[in-house]
């Protein structure tokens, strides 16, 4: 989770590359994520840039254990919930680190996209969430051609899951928009069609990739 709006903010991170260029924007920005190891690497970086940015390694399910202020925005970005096997409790957290009016900004993949297989031939999971999906992969995110083997467990959440929970823990719905390309080449099969957008060649632009919400 991240979060900011040139006052304060809070952000799953990873090693810290989305809360590090909201730093460098004026913001004061807290990065959350669950490996230690990633955690040192966005302390690193911070460190190197000169930056000013707070990082805590946490289960984000326990993360008001160790973090007790509220912030102005919480910004969640691609390929964070889909990790997260309960969506109310997710909302009942951001709820609980926002301030009074404060807002959700939310970029996330389509559930439309989790249903295909890893070359998008065919239709392979339900939109539906009906429990963890288990896959079997090999490389990486950053490195697609790495030996390295690795088991993975997510969720898919449709937008009836995502907007259903934020509704029910009283947010306001003040934008949704759905996108026909990724920013990112990250998957398998993908084709540059314009500056930072990426689209499935055989797909083109039938089928939604992105989505965005902003809730308050």
């Amino acid at each position: 989770m991240i979060c900011l709006r040139f006052g304060k903010g809070l952000h799953r991170c990873h090693f810290g590359q989305d809360t590090l260029s909201l730093a460098r924007l004026g913001a004061m920005v807290t990065g959350v994520d669950l490996s230690d190891v990633a955690i040192a690497e966005a302390r690193g970086l911070t460190e190197e840039l000169g930056l000013s940015a707070e990082f805590i390694c946490s289960d984000v399910y326990d993360l008001a254990e160790h973090l007790e202020r509220q912030f102005d925005i919480v910004f969640t970005s691609y390929g964070a919930i889909g990790w997260l096997p309960d969506l109310d409790r997710w909302a009942r957290l951001v709820r609980h680190f926002l301030k009074p009016g404060g807002r959700l900004v939310l970029v996330e993949f389509h559930p439309v996209v989790w249903m295909f297989d890893e070359r998008f031939q065919e239709i392979k999971y339900p939109y539906f969430n009906q429990g963890p999906i288990h896959e079997s992969s090999t490389g990486t995110y950053a490195d697609t051609t790495s030996a390295i083997e690795h088991q993975d467990i997510g969720w898919n959440h449709p937008l009836s899951e995502v907007l259903g929970n934020l509704i029910t823990q009283g947010f306001s719905i003040r934008h949704f928009q759905e996108y026909d390309y990724s920013p990112y080449g990250c998957f398998e099969t993908v084709t540059k069609v314009a500056e930072r957008k990426y689209r499935i060649p055989h797909l083109g632009d039938k089928i939604p990739l992105l989505y965005s919400v902003v809730a308050e």
